[in-house]
C-alpha cells in the first residue's frame, strides 16, 4: 500500500460568537453558551473524524487481504486486542466493524484532498444512522438531522417510527411534521445530552458521569441498598454501580451489580421511580441475557435480576431469572436473596430519612423550594 497523507480540516463555522450589548449578564451568558457549544462541536468532530479514518484504514487493509473474509476477521481480532490493551474499552470488534461500516456508508463525508468538510453530525447520530439499510432513507435522515438540528433521541425515534416513509406517502406532510415535532419536543430540550454521552466520556479518557443519570432520591436509595445487601452477610461482592450497557439503539445503566459467591451468580438491581411495568421487567430480562452471554463463566449459575420500585406500591420488588431457572430460583436462590418485605422496608426507611433531611435543609435555608 502506497504511503498517503490524509488531512481532515476543521470547518470555519466552529468558533465562539459574541456580540456586545448593554446587558453584561446577557453578554456573559452568550459567551459561555457559545464557548460550550464550540467545545461540543470540536469534540464531536474529532470523534467523527477518528472513527471515519479508522474505518478508512480498515477498508484499505481489507483491499490488500488475500482471503478477505478470513483476513478481515483476523485483523479485527488483532486490532481489538491490541488497541484495547493500549487505550482501554471502546475498541471492541463490534465498534471496529461500526467504524468500517461508517466509512463504507459515508465515504464522501470528508473531502480529504481539498480539506473541505460537509456539515456533519455527531458520532452518536451516525451510529444511529448505520441502522438504516436503505441508502436513500439514510441520506435523507442525515440531511434532516443536520438541517433541523435533531437530537440523537429525536433521530432514533424518527427512524424507529418510519418517519421518512410516512412523509413520502402522506398527502399532508405538514401535519406529519408537526406531530413529529410535538412528540420529540422534550428530546430537543435535553441540554445535557452531550455531557451524558458515554461515548464522549470514553473518547476523552474519562469515566462517565453517573450523577446525571440519578436524582437525589434515587442516588440515596441506591447507595443504601448497596450497603444493605453488603451487610446481609450472604455472600455479596460489589461489582459496579451505574454499569453502562450499550445496545444498537440505546445506552442503558444498571443501577447495581453484585456477584454472589455462594450462589455463584451475578445479581443485577435496577431502581424505578414509578410503578413497575412489564417494560421494566422486559428491560431487566435483556440485561440478564446480556450478562449471561458476556459475563457468565462456565461454573456460574444463571444471572438474577431484581427490579425495585421507589413508589409505594404492592409491586415493590420483582425478581427475574432467565433460561427456565424458576425451580432453581425458588428452591435455592431465595435462601440468599432479600425478601420483598425486606426490600420494601429498606426502601421506605430510606425514603423517610431522605425526606426528613430535605425538610431540615429547607428549614435551614440550604434548599431552594422553587428549584424542584
Amino acid at each position: 500500500m502506497a504511503n498517503k497523507i490524509m488531512r481532515l480540516d476543521l470547518p470555519n463555522s466552529v468558533s465562539i460568537q459574541f456580540q456586545k450589548t448593554d446587558d453584561i449578564v446577557q453578554d456573559m451568558r452568550g459567551i459561555i453558551d457559545s464557548s460550550q457549544n464550540m467545545a461540543h462541536q470540536l469534540v464531536n468532530l474529532a470523534l467523527v473524524q477518528r472513527n471515519w479514518l479508522i474505518g478508512y484504514r480498515i477498508a484499505e487493509e481489507e483491499m490488500d487481504g488475500k482471503d478477505r473474509a478470513d483476513y478481515g476477521a483476523q485483523v479485527m481480532k488483532k486490532l481489538s486486542r491490541e488497541l484495547g490493551e493500549i487505550y482501554g474499552k471502546g475498541f471492541t470488534k463490534t465498534n471496529l466493524y461500526s467504524f468500517y461500516s461508517f466509512y463504507k456508508k459515508f465515504p464522501e463525508i470528508f473531502h480529504s484532498l481539498s480539506g473541505k468538510s460537509y456539515p456533519i453530525l455527531s458520532w452518536t447520530h451516525y451510529r444511529v444512522l448505520l441502522q438504516v439499510t436503505d441508502e436513500s432513507a439514510r441520506n435523507w435522515y442525515a440531511n434532516e438531522a443536520a438541517e433541523q438540528t435533531w437530537s440523537v433521541r429525536t433521530l432514533q425515534r424518527n427512524i424507529s417510527s418510519q418517519y421518512y416513509y410516512r412523509m413520502l406517502k402522506t398527502q399532508n406532510p405538514l401535519a406529519v411534521k408537526n406531530e413529529m415535532q410535538q412528540l420529540t419536543d422534550s428530546y430537543q430540550q435535553d441540554k445535557l445530552e452531550f455531557i451524558k454521552n458515554p461515548l464522549i466520556a470514553e473518547f476523552l479518557g474519562m469515566a462517565s458521569n453517573v450523577e446525571f443519570t440519578e436524582t437525589e432520591l434515587e442516588s440515596s436509595i441506591i447507595s443504601n441498598i448497596q450497603k444493605f445487601l453488603m451487610e446481609l452477610g450472604k455472600g455479596y461482592a460489589f461489582v459496579s454501580r451505574q454499569q453502562h450497557i450499550h445496545t444498537e439503539k440505546q445506552d442503558y445503566y444498571i443501577d447495581l451489580v453484585f456477584y454472589n459467591y455462594i450462589l455463584k451468580c451475578f445479581v443485577l438491581i435496577d431502581l424505578k421511580t414509578s410503578k413497575i411495568t412489564h417494560q421494566d421487567v422486559g428491560q431487566m430480562d435483556m440485561y440478564i441475557r446480556m450478562y449471561d452471554e458476556l459475563k457468565r463463566g462456565d461454573g456460574d449459575n444463571p444471572t438474577i435480576g431484581i427490579v425495585l420500585c421507589s413508589d409505594t406500591d404492592e409491586d415493590i420488588a420483582r425478581y427475574s431469572v432467565m433460561n427456565g431457572s424458576e425451580q432453581l430460583f425458588a428452591s435455592k436462590y431465595k435462601l440468599y436473596l432479600p425478601t420483598e418485605e425486606e426490600l420494601r422496608a429498606e426502601i421506605e426507611t430510606q425514603k423517610e430519612i431522605f425526606y426528613l433531611q430535605q425538610k431540615e435543609k429547607e428549614r435551614d435555608g440550604f434548599v431552594d423550594k422553587g428549584a424542584s
